[in-house]
């Protein structure tokens, strides 16, 4: 059993308590997982589907995403698709920690599984040396609360007899807030403008569709996009 608190086999390097760098992603996971349960079920899934994807999919955005998409009757296909255009980004993450994810198959492969934005950013700042077991108990603690969420509205969201009207909105105030805060630590305005052009051209052209072609939109933007002079000089 991994203990949530294991001194480090490094000397010099001070003893972590994983538990401590988990409760902060807590105070986030748990109610938007809540938000995420109690929405899911109001769309007509059952409360144990809910709880499935948390475990199985666990990714806070493309789990959001699902809930209209769920409402509105798309094939699972559809679903599918756009979960993995969204959350392409997690290449990236993992691609930058392959020196601090552990060798053990079981360990890192979950890691790869559990690579959120939150727990990429704690893994990121765990001292060298730390052990496999300290990682893969911070991401087992991060999806435990979001999954812990999860099934607390679920449970609510089966029992309430309200609808979804005015709760959707709860969605799109999230990722508006989400792209604020991107929006004022980006040094450039260019990601939020291909976003919304990508999204008008969705529009015109494929309106049943139109959130799935603007991210593939986006994501070749992203990937042609030429690099600033500040990246070019860096070392």
């Amino acid at each position: 059993m991994i203990s949530p608190s294991d001194p480090s086999p490094v000397p010099g390097i001070p003893r972590i308590s994983v538990l401590s760098l988990s409760v902060p992603v807590a105070m986030g996971y748990v109610p938007l997982g809540m938000v995420f349960g109690f929405l899911f079920v109001q769309a007509g899934a059952p409360w144990w589907l809910a709880l499935t994807a948390s475990v199985f999919v666990y990714a806070g955005a493309s789990q959001f995403m699902m809930v209209p998409m769920l409402a509105a009757g798309l094939p699972v296909a559809s679903i599918a698709l756009a979960t993995l255009v969204v959350n392409l980004r997690h290449m990236f993450y993992g691609l930058s920690l392959l020196n601090k994810l552990p060798s053990q198959p079981g360990a890192r492969w979950y890691l790869v599984f559990a690579l959120t934005d939150e727990t990429y950013s704690v893994l990121t700042t765990l001292p060298p040396g730390t052990r496999a077991g300290q990682m893969v108990t911070v991401a087992l603690l991060n999806q435990g609360w979001w999954v812990l969420g999860t099934l607390l509205g679920a449970v609510i969201g089966a029992q309430a007899q309200i609808g979804l009207v005015g709760l959707d909105f709860a969605l799109a105030a999230l990722f508006a807030v989400l792209a604020v805060e991107q929006w004022r630590s980006a040094e450039s305005s260019a990601p939020l403008w291909v976003a919304v052009a990508s999204y008008g051209i969705a529009l015109a052209v494929m309106p049943q569709q139109a959130l799935l072609v603007a991210i593939a939109l986006s994501v070749c933007a992203g990937l042609f996009w030429p690099k600033s002079t500040h990246e070019e000089a860096a070392p």
